[in-house]
């Protein structure tokens, strides 16, 4: 059974996105931290720094929600979410 968790923490966002070959991104001539990613393939999106992702990850309150238990362990079910507001 798979299991997910999100996650805000910037070395285990980058250690699940590497180990499964993927890198930061974000839409091509896009200015705002809105449009940060994760790029798996050959999409249309420019590379960018670790460094550059998280500035507008953490600028832009998000977290990445993962799968962190599976059959498959390169599974690449990862998303880019909201973060949720404590009260």
């Amino acid at each position: 059974m798979a299991r997910f968790g999100t996650t805000a923490d910037h070395n285990r966002i980058r250690h699940w996105i590497e180990a499964r070959g993927g890198h930061p991104a974000r839409i091509k001539d896009a200015r705002d931290s809105e449009t940060v990613r994760v790029d798996f393939s050959s999409e249309p999106l420019e590379e960018i720094s670790w460094d550059e992702f998280f500035q507008g990850f953490d600028g832009s309150r998000l977290a990445f929600l993962h799968r962190t238990k599976a059959q498959d362990e390169a599974a690449r079910l990862g998303r880019i979410v909201r973060r949720r507001r404590h009260h």
